[in-house]
């Protein structure tokens, strides 16, 4: 199912006074339940594109694993929405620690064992890399050139890995968090370094946002849009930089602004 995003349906567009139908892309919403060790763990309401690198991420991000070699064996049951994992381990984190959540699309307080869970995973970020104040610019602008998918529906979030002078992958999904996971799920995939990169973002930076970036070692996060008080109280004490409204030349520097460098 990776790639898969998206669904076309005829629909009445209303045009300079007249009603035609047309077809349209509609982005896919999809319901994935979890299953690890044979528990079901979590349901997570998503867009069915890359979803072993989102199951990777999302269990990496909620302190399940910690590196892919934790992951004995994947199976993935597209047609009935199930992903069956089986760890290299036996064991769950404690029971008071997780429950069976329903984690929605709508990017709302959603995880039960946020603070916890959290609190375990999360880096704080020292040193950290710089980006010239131009090549956010630049990033922001490949971003948005090479959102495909949200050109075609309107109704994704789209995250992208990169360097401070290069896209490196792109993600999309429905939920700003599931979009991170599949990065992250990409990185432990194929082994690749974070400390030396930065994410590019298209959503609103909330604190879950936030986390998930601190969990993967990301020390820069540039957003197209805004972030609410919590995330940027958390990037304070994590030691992350934050970037929001960056569109077109200008962009705002909300904190730790020392690794954005002008020349």
């Amino acid at each position: 199912m990776d790639g898969f995003v998206a669904k076309r349906r005829y629909i009445v567009k209303y045009r300079n006074g007249q009603l035609a139908e047309e077809e349209d892309e509609i982005a896919l919403e999809f319901p994935l339940t979890v299953v690890v060790n044979g528990q079901e763990f979590a349901t997570i309401v998503c867009t069915p594109g890359h979803i072993n690198e989102l199951v990777i991420g999302f269990l990496a991000s909620e302190g399940v694993i910690r590196v892919i070699d934790d992951i004995k064996a994947m199976t993935i049951d597209g047609e009935r929405g199930f992903v069956y994992v089986e760890l290299t381990s036996d064991e769950l984190p404690a029971k008071q620690f997780y429950a069976k959540r329903f984690i929605g699309s709508c990017c709302g307080k959603s995880r039960q064992f946020y603070f916890y869970n959290d609190a375990k995973t999360a880096k704080t970020i020292v040193g950290g890399i710089t980006v010239k104040a131009d090549d956010c610019v630049c990033l922001m602008k490949t971003l948005h050139e090479q959102s495909i998918d949200f050109a075609a529906t309107g109704g994704l979030h789209n995250a992208a890995l990169a360097t401070p002078d290069r896209i490196v992958v792109i993600r999309s999904d429905i939920g700003r968090h599931n979009a991170l996971d599949k990065l992250y799920g990409y990185c432990l995939r194929h082994q690749v370094a974070m400390k030396d990169k930065l994410i590019v973002f298209s959503g609103r930076v909330s604190s879950e946002v936030l986390l998930k970036a601190a969990k993967m070692g990301i020390s820069i996060l540039l957003s197209k849009s805004a972030p609410t008080t919590l995330a940027l109280d958390l990037a304070e004490e994590l030691g992350i930089t934050v970037v929001g409204f960056l569109r077109g030349q200008d962009f705002n520097v909300y904190t730790h602004e020392k690794r954005i460098i002008i020349e």
